[in-house]
């Protein structure tokens, strides 16, 4: 037996060249097969994706003509997720730090202060200080809940001016005030921030003023979730 070939039979099925994407691929298409698929399909699907001993010499070859046609006629949204489910396990090798995904409410000072202090130090933190009644601080809020669902890696955080423990600071005239932390550094301080929305404003205007500023990190999978809503097609 040649050394090539040695080397072709010990390749695993999640190697990550090119051979073994369509090997992975192959077994994904088995575990996602649907069970309407006529019975010579699934069994060239499953010597594709769980081959036996005897079976491995085709696994390890170039992929045919049947198999291309019969990848070609499947459902492309099934491609789709395999492609989703590869760059999130992708990004889990690769993410650091905790994830939020929702905005915390902050009680006192002292929690104000350990959020910032105490917080891992390439977590980007946002703090929200509001009152009740003062105009724009109950529509920040909603906003700063859609931004913390679509920016998981980031800290929201809204605390009521009075809990700081220094109101005097917080007056209606600065509010609401938006401040943007890292490894304890102050970013941004931004006053009566909704001056610089229009009266009626959303979640994109916000997102949008702190990307000017190159305060918020890129977006996790949208690359994925517009693949999804466009229903285009796959490259």
């Amino acid at each position: 037996m040649s050394a090539t070939t040695q080397e072709e039979e010990e390749v695993p099925a999640n190697h990550t060249g090119p051979k073994g994407v369509i090997n992975d691929w192959r077994r994904f298409k088995l575990d996602s097969v649907d069970q309407t698929v006529p019975q010579n399909k699934r069994e060239l699907l499953r010597q594709m994706s769980s081959p036996r001993d005897d079976d491995k010499e085709r696994l390890n070859r170039k992929m045919s003509v049947q198999e291309y046609e019969l990848i070609q006629d499947e459902d492309e949204r099934c491609l789709k997720r395999y492609r989703k489910q590869c760059m999130q396990e992708m990004h889990e090798r690769l993410s650091f730090g905790p994830k939020f995904e929702s905005v915390h409410e902050l009680e006192s000072g002292e929690a104000f202060l350990e959020v910032i202090e105490k917080e891992h130090r390439l977590t980007l933190v946002v703090v929200h200080i509001y009152q009740h009644g003062v105009k724009g601080c109950e529509e920040l809020n909603s906003c700063l809940d859609c931004l913390a669902t679509e920016y998981p890696s980031v800290k929201f955080c809204r605390i009521d001016a009075v809990a700081t423990g220094a109101a005097e600071r917080f007056s209606s005239e600065v509010l609401p005030t938006l401040l943007v932390y890292k490894a304890g550094e102050l970013l941004g301080n931004f006053l009566a921030v909704t001056k610089h929305f229009n009266e009626e404003f959303f979640a994109t205007d916000v997102e949008a003023f702190l990307n000017e500023y190159g305060l918020l990190p890129e977006k996790e999978f949208e690359a994925c979730a517009a693949d999804e809503d466009e229903g285009g097609e796959v490259e």
